[in-house]
């Protein structure tokens, strides 16, 4: 197995890119443990649930296998990924809405505070942000997080650019309470 030293990740990352470009699995595990933790992270905060981040995460790594070409490198392999990522919880959530409209109501669609404590895989204000309610949270995620413009998420999320600025301004509201009631 490749092992990647993170001060020297940028130059071994192209030689992996590059590798996994012409069909080496082995390189395409070594990208894949570079990159599983934030792109599990970014699809955590985006679906509030972990059994369905980690079906996103999986997801986006095949994405990655199959679309590995068209990554021309003028940008970061990380910008990318994570473009990648963004897109697939997005249309993870689109494809499992009807199903979970059934289960729960879209304004409850966060994470609830007892399993937001409990989660491994989250800390700090990610415990926060995952009870946001969905279309807050996924606005505060691509804004706040990933440093899309209102104007880009308007686009993915299918909303108007003034929806796009309301719900985040509600998600930092409601973080911000919280915050304040949890941690003061």
């Amino acid at each position: 197995m490749l092992h990647v030293k993170p001060e020297n990740a940028p130059m071994c990352e192209a030689a992996l890119i590059e590798r996994v470009k012409s069909g080496d699995q082995g390189a395409y595990k070594a990208l894949y443990e570079l990159h599983i933790k934030r792109v599990y992270g970014l699809c955590l905060r985006l679906l509030a649930d972990e059994a369905h981040a980690e079906d996103a995460s999986q997801e986006v790594f095949v994405h990655v296998w199959n679309k590995i070409a068209q990554f021309d490198g003028r940008s970061q392999f990380s910008t990318w990924l994570h473009s990648v990522a963004s897109n697939v919880a997005i249309s993870y959530v689109r494809k499992h809405k009807s199903w979970l409209n059934k289960v729960i109501s879209i304004e409850q669609s966060g994470m609830d505070e007892q399993s937001a404590q409990s989660c491994k895989g989250l800390n700090g204000l990610d415990k926060l942000i995952v009870r946001l309610p969905e279309r807050a949270r996924m606005v505060f995620v691509l804004y706040a997080i990933e440093g899309y413009r209102h104007e880009e998420i308007a686009m993915q999320l299918g909303m108007a650019v003034g929806s796009s600025k309301s719900q985040y301004h509600r998600a930092r509201q409601l973080l911000q309470e919280w915050y304040e009631y949890e941690y003061e």
